[in-house]
Parts: C-alpha cells; structure tokens; sequence
C-alpha cells in the first residue's frame, strides 16, 4: 500500500506504508530505549531498558535491567536507588491500571508516547525505531536481551 503526497515545491512524494497482518501474522511495532545518564555534563550513558509498541495489538510493554557495575563505573556516587525508582515507574505505566498513575486510563499509544517524550535528565528515552514482529512481549524480551543485557 502506498500514499501520494503533493509537496509545495509541486513535486510528488509516494511513502510506502508497512500494514501489520496481511497472511503474515506479523504486525509492525516501534521500540525505544531507556538510557541511563548518570552525569549528563560527560554525555556517557548505559542501555537500562526498552520500550515496546504494537498498535494493531494494543500492546506497550516495558522492561527493565539495570546493570550496577557498569552504572557505578561511569559514576561512583549515581543515585542507584532513584533510577531503579525512575525505571520501575516506566514499567508501571506500561502496565497500566491503578498503578500507572495519570496515564492509567490512556490507551497503549498515548502511554507510549508519554514515556518516550523526554523528561528526565538521568534516565532518557532514545530515539523510536519499528519492526515487525508475531508477538511484542516476546519481542520485548528479545530486545532486552539483545540491546540492554
């Protein structure tokens, strides 16, 4: 499937849109990771999480894994405490519910989009990637696995 769009300048732009389902059973899903700044002035950083979306299953998951030693290696004196603090809170709002707080009404997309707006100078969202995938838990733990551990 493809959309035209007609720029100002008068030229044709065709995108290509990825449709989840299609006989493949795998849908589209976009990811972010949850990076971990512990001194923001030196730019360093850990990957201490993933953040998962798949639209077409209404799912955004989260998961989680802060590696002590590496973290206490770019900063001896880190708030250990407050970024595990910080990065439970991501995987409450994912689940959502009673515990997720203000988003616990919001549906997947907006709890999504919410978690990977920037607001904290310590643990930060990088920037969204997609994929496709037959199940987005699984996917989840993959990239944990993959991009954290």
């Amino acid at each position: 499937m493809s959309e035209r769009h007609i720029h100002m300048a008068g030229s044709v732009v065709e995108r290509h849109i990825i449709k989840g389902g299609g006989g493949s059973g795998r849908d589209v899903f976009e990811y972010a990771l949850l990076r971990v700044v512990p001194r923001v002035e030196r730019g360093e950083c850990i990957n201490a999480g993933v953040l998962v979306y798949c639209r077409a299953q209404g799912y955004v998951g989260a998961r989680t894994h802060l590696d002590e030693a590496r973290l206490r290696a770019l900063d001896p004196d880190a708030d250990v405490a407050g970024i595990r603090a910080a990065l439970a809170a991501v995987e409450r709002v994912c689940g959502g519910g009673d515990t997720a707080g203000q988003a616990a009404s919001d549906d997947a997309g907006r709890r999504f989009r919410w978690l990977i707006a920037p607001r904290s100078t310590v643990v930060q969202p990088g920037p969204v990637h997609t994929g496709v995938t037959l199940d987005p838990a699984a996917e989840t733990e993959r990239l944990l696995e993959l991009l954290v551990r």
